[in-house]
């Protein structure tokens, strides 16, 4: 690979889908700004893959130099950032804060959920230690002093992964009833920075729901927001409801340790016929497409094809030609079209900084989106919407209780994503 890897993404950048990701903490006393200042500085110069600015070379392909400036912490305003601008000392990432919470926001050109934990541990760890004194790290922190791993930077080489086929594809094809609302989002320009609710299932109720339907969290809210999208949209003869669930494929194709992104989508197609099945009943009919599609022979056919689509867009002339390139062939944008989407990378390990979190929160971009991170004590769930009106939710809600679960839910809230400044 002639260039970082880091870079691709940036080609696909668009105003209103700029593939950033916000990353929301909780915790039990107001932010000490000075506090998260210091700590934010310590915890990035031990990550320098994050700490880095876009550049432009002869080739007019983009480039990721290192930015020694400091990681800008600054009170959160309700309105957009811009990662790459110098309101932000040029970084693709930044950190704002208000009352007792605290907004990670950085680009998902470098990573996702899985490494921009990485930064968000390391920088929360280095705040925690500094106001209460010390605490259990987690296992896979990453403290300041302790050398970058090779398995941190590890990309694989696609000529070397497998070339078997897999034993079975997804062959449901597109659900093209979301059309019509993402066509009114993209046009409308007053909707564009869309909206979420945060809501908490206690974990102790959850699992043990999971527990008596043979389910998991992934599979369980597959069910359950087709029980949703089967009252929000009519039903049309020659159509169907279908969902995707991120899979982190790291580990199929070796970069277990890796702060890079690699996640593709197993899709669950449903039958209108299925609409009034129960919720345990669709839960098996997820369980069974995540077992069909959990292939490693699928995550290396999609590595193959990223890998591809990054040699094409090195091979055009100009930036203009790389950006039409990587629309054209994005490995995102060429998935089956789903009716909603579930994110969770599981629960994660805070250490002894538990005790100081009251929720946490991933903040992405997508329509009847809905992605999960799991506390020891609560799910943390976080339902995006790109408009007011809120009919999925009170759907959601609903079957939560009819299910026995119990739940808050927050007011609703914009989610502001980050813009990018691009040279």
């Amino acid at each position: 690979m002639a260039h970082n890897p880091d870079i691709y993404l940036l080609y696909e950048y668009m105003e209103k889908v700029p593939f950033t990701v916000r990353m929301k903490v909780c915790l039990d006393a107001p932010v000490d700004a000075e506090l998260l200042t210091e700590a934010a500085q310590e915890a990035i110069g031990r990550l320098p893959y994050f700490s880095v600015k876009v550049g432009l070379d002869a080739g007019e392909n983009y480039t990721l130099e290192h930015n020694d400036r400091p990681v800008a912490v600054l009170p959160e305003k309700d309105e957009r950032l811009t990662l790459g601008s110098e309101a932000v000392n040029g970084h693709l990432v930044a950190i704002t804060y208000r009352d007792d919470c605290v907004w990670f926001n950085y680009s998902h050109t470098f990573c996702g959920a899985m490494g921009g934990l990485f930064w968000v541990k390391a920088t929360v760890y280095q705040y925690m230690t500094k106001k209460y004194g010390p605490l259990e790290a987690p296992k896979d922190i990453k403290l300041p002093g302790t050398p970058v791993t090779e398995g941190e930077l590890y990309f694989p080489d696609a000529d070397k992964l497998p070339d078997d086929e897999p034993i079975s594809r997804y062959e449901g094809g597109d659900c093209n009833l979301q059309l019509p609302r993402m066509l009114k989002y993209l046009f409308n320009p007053f909707a564009r920075d869309c909206y979420y609710y945060q809501i908490e299932i206690p974990a102790g109720d959850f699992m043990e729901y999971a527990a008596g339907i043979d389910g998991s969290p992934n599979t369980i809210l597959t069910a359950m927001m087709f029980k949703v999208c089967s009252h929000l949209f009519k039903e049309k003869e020659g159509t169907f409801l279908s969902g995707r669930v991120s899979a982190d494929y790291r580990k199929d194709i070796g970069a277990n340790a890796s702060y890079r992104d690699f996640v593709r989508f197993i899709h669950v197609k449903y039958e209108w016929s299925m609409k009034d099945e129960s919720v345990q009943k669709l839960n098996m009919r997820a369980r069974g497409a995540l077992i069909r599609q959990n292939q490693p022979e699928l995550s290396y056919e999609r590595f193959r094809r990223l890998d591809k689509a990054h040699q094409g867009i090195d091979a055009q002339p100009n930036l203009k030609a790389k950006k039409k390139f990587a629309s054209q062939n994005s490995t995102f944008r060429s998935d089956p079209r789903d009716t909603y989407t579930i994110s969770y990378v599981g629960q994660t390990d805070w250490g002894g900084m538990e005790a100081h979190i009251k929720s946490f929160y991933t903040i992405t971009d997508g329509d009847l989106m809905i992605e999960v991170n799991a506390l020891k004590d609560i799910f943390c769930i976080t339902f995006q919407l790109i408009n007011k009106d809120p009919k999925p939710l009170d759907l959601f809600c609903e079957l939560l209780k009819q299910e026995g679960l119990p739940y808050k839910v927050s007011e609703r809230y914009t989610r502001h994503m980050p813009k990018i400044k691009l040279p």
